[in-house]
């Protein structure tokens, strides 16, 4: 077992709080499931449930693999993946599926496989990667606009146009995450307003375009972004059926909840296994699971932090912070979507909601945090041993001379 344990590196809090989210996943995946078999008629509970096992098994082995890998060996490697991305999102944008009714230009199949990949997932994490390096790199430079616009926003900027006709809400909180680690990373401030300045400008004429345009456009949301904020602030309970059922399923939960498995809106609400999995949480676990739920995320931000505070280099600091934000800013945009808080977005609930694409992507950003720490832990046990190498001569000196 020691032998085991010696392979997994890395924050081991981290490590506990994925592996209580993942075993948790289960009991609220397996119950939402029967929506999908009683309700619509597809497939059966316990292929749900060996589906969800499969995807967290392969999710593990995906951030087992990367935290392995050195921290610096990222910088290198967002440059690669981000024509990469580029050629992906265009394909999806062109060619992508419909899986499950979402929009289809959101999706990708995998071949042979039979699993959508939603590709702005892993344009996120890499642009949070390719940001970091450049942050990192022009942390000791003085940071000229025209020199950071070329080589920093328009190549994020390309990434981030791509994802939007079919995906506002991951826009909006990659774009909010970039604004965030810049500032972080020392970006000047007057630059950070020009550039959101720009963005607004440039969603304002999308929209107008799509408006102007809509047979040219036919992959845009625009109308249902339109509808969805109309819905939410118009307050009319059947402008508002997936809020309302959440709130039902929430307001039934009470202290305690129902009982695992005993959620009765999860026949009633769509996507009660994905974008609307905290309501069914609260419904059977009560206000107990729905602060658990809360907590984990925040202590999962908590070390996220910590680490980010213990790297002693900008890249790692820079790195952890712009994967690991990203997944607890969507875990608390699900949870304010369900109790009626924000519009409907669609965010999936990390590490819990069904999803290949979500599990791994999160699954992705985990290993590099865990990386990164690992990396300072070796750092700092190679240092220990330093010092015990000079410290043992004087030693052997010491005990000679009495």
């Amino acid at each position: 077992m020691n032998i085991k344990l010696d392979n997994i590196k890395g924050d081991r809090t981290i490590w506990a709080i994925v592996a209580v989210l993942a075993i948790f996943s289960f009991l609220p995946v397996y119950s939402a499931s029967t929506n999908l078999v009683y309700v619509i008629g597809k497939g059966t509970t316990f292929g749900y449930l060996i589906k969800h096992a499969v995807l967290l098994l392969l999710g593990f082995v995906i951030m087992f693999t990367v935290h392995r890998i050195p921290y610096k060996y990222f910088s290198g490697l967002s440059v690669l993946l981000m024509p990469v991305v580029l050629l992906l999102l265009i394909f999806t944008l062109a060619k992508g599926t419909v899986i499950g009714g979402a929009n289809a230009s959101r999706w990708i199949e995998i071949p042979f496989v039979g699993v959508g990949f939603q590709t702005s997932t892993l344009a996120i994490v890499v642009i949070m990667m390719y940001v970091a390096r450049y942050l990192a790199r022009n942390k000791e430079k003085e940071i000229r606009f025209k020199e950071s616009f070329l080589y920093l926003w328009i190549p994020v900027g390309v990434i981030l146009i791509l994802i939007l006709p079919a995906n506002f809400s991951t826009t909006a909180i990659a774009f909010s995450m970039i604004l965030l680690l810049v500032f972080v990373g020392g970006y000047p401030i007057k630059y950070i307003l020009n550039i959101l300045g720009m963005a607004i400008a440039a969603l304002a004429i999308f929209i107008l375009m799509a408006r102007a345009f809509p047979d040219a456009m036919k992959n845009t949301r625009v109308e249902t972004w339109n509808n969805r904020i109309e819905n939410f602030f118009s307050g009319e309970s059947e402008d508002n059926y997936q809020s309302e059922k959440a709130k039902i399923a929430i307001a039934s939960g009470e202290i305690r909840g129902k009982g695992p498995g005993k959620s009765v809106q999860k026949n009633f609400l769509p996507q009660s296994s994905s974008d609307f999995i905290y309501a069914i949480i609260v419904e059977e676990f009560g206000l107990i699971g729905a602060i658990t739920i809360v907590l984990l995320y925040l202590f999962l931000l908590f070390r996220i932090f910590i680490i980010a505070t213990k790297t002693k280099t900008v890249f790692g600091t820079l790195l952890t912070i712009g994967v690991g934000m990203p997944i607890v800013f969507q875990a608390f945009i699900n949870i304010a979507v369900a109790v009626g808080l924000l519009p409907v977005t669609g965010q999936p609930l990390p590490l819990i909601s069904t999803g290949g694409t979500s599990i791994w992507m999160t699954c992705f950003a985990i290993g590099i945090i865990l990386s990164v720490s690992a990396s300072e832990v070796s750092l700092a046990e190679m240092q220990k041993k330093q010092d015990e190498t000079l410290e043992n001569p004087l030693d052997i000196l010491h005990e000679t001379i009495n």
